[in-house]
């Protein structure tokens, strides 16, 4: 059990703490792998595609070399702003046509609805793109859930384990670091949250991980209270 004192708003990480791993590295990831080639043959003016072009080093007009390269991002995990956008896109397709929904955790849904119910504000902080943000939570197992939320934030604002992005969503959510709870199952992101002065859960799914004691550390979101 962890009690937090004085929060006012929750900032959650999604992969591996809201929602199971396996739904990004089973489901998500290998639908957009497989659709990648045709989508960038047909979206070549989409600026994901230039942007794309421009990390790579290739040709804008090398639609093969640009597909790919974004394919050997998917397999290496990249955390490339262009490749999560494009990512989005795709999976527009897959949540509109019923290929699957956003898994959530019973617990994560749970909680989040108690705490939004009891007027904390509600954040997202993920690598994944703002879009693919609100495609999990919009059509998640329990719903459209995105009318609990009051922002989302991705790699455009900075790099989960650096401080300077907590910092700077501190700044846009507009209150003080110290009444802001960030969730992740990933001690370097929470390091750098709490070196921004935010207080700090761990959610551990499986298996404790090396730093673990440096954080108030749960297994699942009912072993959360705010008082």
């Amino acid at each position: 059990m962890a009690t937090f004192t004085g929060i006012n708003a929750i900032l959650t990480d999604i992969e591996g703490t809201t929602t199971d791993i396996d739904f990004v590295h089973k489901t998500l990831f290998p639908y957009a792998r497989e659709r990648m080639t045709d989508f960038i043959h047909s979206h070549p003016n989409e600026p994901a595609v230039a942007e794309a072009a421009v990390a790579l080093n290739v040709a804008a007009d090398d639609l093969d070399a640009i597909a790919k390269g974004l394919i050997g991002w998917i397999d290496q995990d990249k955390k490339e702003t262009s490749l999560k956008a494009l990512q989005g896109l795709i999976w527009v397709q897959g949540y509109e046509s019923g290929d699957f929904t956003g898994h959530l955790y019973p617990d994560a849904y749970a909680g989040l609805k108690r705490w939004h119910d009891s007027g904390k504000q509600l954040h997202i902080f993920s690598s994944g793109s703002v879009k693919a943000q609100k495609l999990l939570y919009g059509y998640s197992d329990f719903g459209d859930l995105t009318p609990l939320f009051s922002g989302y934030f991705d790699t455009t604002t900075g790099a989960k384990r650096e401080a300077i992005a907590y910092e700077r969503i501190g700044a846009s959510i507009g209150l003080p670091a110290s009444q802001i709870l960030f969730l992740s199952d990933v001690v370097a992101e929470l390091d750098a949250a709490k070196a921004a002065g935010m207080q700090t859960c761990l959610l551990m799914r499986g298996e404790r991980p090396d730093g673990a004691e440096r954080h108030n550390a749960v297994e699942n979101f009912d072993q959360i209270t705010l008082s």
